[in-house]
């Protein structure tokens, strides 16, 4: 079914959130924190990993890198594009507005959860690759299996950010639908080598985010998303 993987994928947020909304209750604080340090720990190492993988080249017993002049100019431009954009505060303010809509005004980290949330399960190879097999053959393998992993995440999340972090199911709904459609109606407009351009990017951008759960924020990632664009500029060229 045409766009399913999007649909498992949404639910599969939601119940993650209200699940860990649930447990976060039971959860003392100490624990909370100590939770939301290891969730930090693994979505660097997941980044590092992602973006080491399209980097490093094994030619005969020496080890060679490669798109490293990708990676600069994706994350120049895109920071470029993002800060003139005020993306990340545009990111904010959307959450402010959730948070307002359901008189959650007391809620101080609302808007910390529906952020960080929304760029760990939005930015990744899964959620391209997966969305554009959706849209050309139907098949959501892909997408089910980071239903999955978005369910665990999202649950951890929300048991420390509370229930802001199931709002990001809306952003991941759009994102992930619009890549479907696109997908469906132009067909395979991406080839391997760009998908795995984007997917290189995105594991960086994930370090990111990784190091500012753990340890704070220390990048407006959302002011580097459009570097997720300049590779597809850059294949033109």
């Amino acid at each position: 079914m045409f766009g399913f993987g999007t649909i498992i994928n949404t639910v599969a947020v939601i119940a993650g959130g209200i699940a860990g909304v649930v447990l976060k209750k039971g959860i003392p604080e100490n624990c909370q924190k100590i939770l939301m340090q290891a969730c930090g720990i693994a979505t660097i190492f997941i980044g590092v990993s992602g973006t080491l993988k399209e980097m490093l080249v094994i030619n005969g017993s020496s080890i060679e890198t490669k798109g490293t002049f990708l990676l600069i100019l994706s994350l120049v431009l895109g920071g470029l594009a993002g800060s003139l954009l005020s993306i990340e505060d545009r990111l904010e303010r959307l959450g402010e507005l959730l948070k307002k809509k359901l008189h959650s005004e007391k809620d101080t980290r609302f808007v910390e959860g529906f952020v960080t949330s929304t760029l760990v399960i939005c930015i990744g190879a899964m959620a391209i690759v997966g969305a554009i097999e959706d849209g050309l053959t139907g098949n959501f393998s892909t997408l089910t299996a980071k239903a999955i992993l978005d369910f665990v995440i999202v649950m951890i999340f929300a048991s420390t950010l509370g229930k802001g972090v199931i709002f990001s199911a809306l952003p991941l709904f759009l994102y992930q639908g619009a890549i479907t459609i696109l997908a469906a109606v132009l067909g395979d407009f991406m080839s391997p080598a760009l998908i795995s351009d984007i997917s290189f990017i995105g594991s960086a951008l994930i370090f990111c985010v990784g190091v500012n759960i753990a340890f704070g924020k220390k990048f407006n990632v959302g002011n580097l998303l459009p570097a997720l664009l300049v590779p597809i500029i850059y294949q033109l060229f």
